[in-house]
């Protein structure tokens, strides 16, 4: 398969990039709940250096490296060398001279940027303080399976995070509706904002999520209070209590609307167990389909689609 570069951001693949990763994702999915495993990736190796605790991401890009035939290296950042100071561009130097990908789960945006200038390998974003690509992927293939297509509206309700910003970019290049919900100075970064608009996305931006959710396909929401930012705690609960989505919230959207969620969830504070635990509920799919998506974007990067 013809390859691609660094992963960092979810614009760093075309609108047909990923409506090709999408459809090889749902061969994957097939073929896996057939009992169906193909070595993609035979030989080769996929470096997983994690800053931040994971559970998602770890999972499922080990189990998307062995269940087609490669493997998976798991580097704790206070494990390396980066822990006792080595610089990033040494240990991005040094790692491509071993793996033939890696992927990098950290606090900056920054410290991925400056590994993928200096590696040789593919870089892919496992999540970062900007963005959460591979997150948009499996929520891309999430919503074409449960509406039959991608284009829909959409509203983001709670705080304009990493996933928000990475779903505004991806609503951009797809060119699907986006209204994003949040308390006034918890918008997305203006930064997005502008690379949105100059991609040709429009994204309304409200501070109503009773308004926001109406008429949309899909609400999307996630945590108030993301690691690094404990400490405002107590202050972010109290400005996001509106912003719950529950009951009362779906009942202003379409019947047939579904809620997503990136996980983990704080049960009782973004979403009540009544919404997250309910048909209407497509979390666990969310989840699920991280695998998948993750196995075709390590396929296109540097697998064969074509063995066996």
């Amino acid at each position: 398969m013809a390859s691609m570069r660094h992963i960092i951001s979810i614009t760093d693949l075309t609108k047909e990039e990923i409506i090709e990763i999408l459809d090889i994702a749902d061969r994957l999915k097939d073929e896996r709940r057939k009992g169906i495993l193909k070595e993609y990736l035979k030989n080769k190796s996929l470096g997983m250096i994690f800053e931040l605790p994971s559970t998602r991401t770890r999972v499922s890009f080990e189990v998307a490296m062995n269940d087609c035939g490669g493997k998976a290296l798991y580097l704790n950042w206070n494990d390396l060398q980066l822990g006792r100071g080595e610089s990033i561009a040494d240990t991005a130097r040094t790692l491509s001279r071993y793996v033939h990908a890696v992927m990098m789960r950290v606090k900056r945006h920054e410290t991925i940027a400056e590994f993928a200038k200096y590696s040789d390998v593919p870089v892919i974003n496992g999540l970062s303080n900007m963005e959460h690509p591979c997150q948009i992927l499996a929520d891309l293939q999430t919503i074409r399976e449960k509406k039959g297509k991608i284009n829909v509206k959409l509203a983001w309700v709670g705080d304009g995070n990493n996933v928000c910003n990475s779903l505004i970019l991806a609503s951009s290049i797809l060119g699907f509706e986006m209204v994003v919900a949040t308390p006034k100075g918890y918008e997305p970064k203006s930064e997005i904002l502008s690379k949105a608009r100059e991609i040709g996305g429009e994204i309304e931006l409200l501070n109503d999520p009773k308004k926001a959710v109406e008429d949309v396909d899909v609400i999307y929401t996630d945590v108030w209070v993301s690691m690094g930012q404990e400490k405002e705690r107590n202050d972010r609960i109290r400005t996001f209590k509106e912003f719950q989505v529950n009951s009362e919230l779906l009942s202003y959207a379409k019947g047939d609307v579904i809620v997503m969620h990136c996980l983990p969830a704080h049960r009782g504070e973004e979403i009540t167990d009544e919404v997250i635990d309910s048909e209407k509920s497509v979390v666990f799919d969310q989840a699920e389909n991280r695998l998948h998506t993750q196995k075709a974007l390590l396929i296109k990067l540097i697998g064969d689609l074509n063995v066996g």
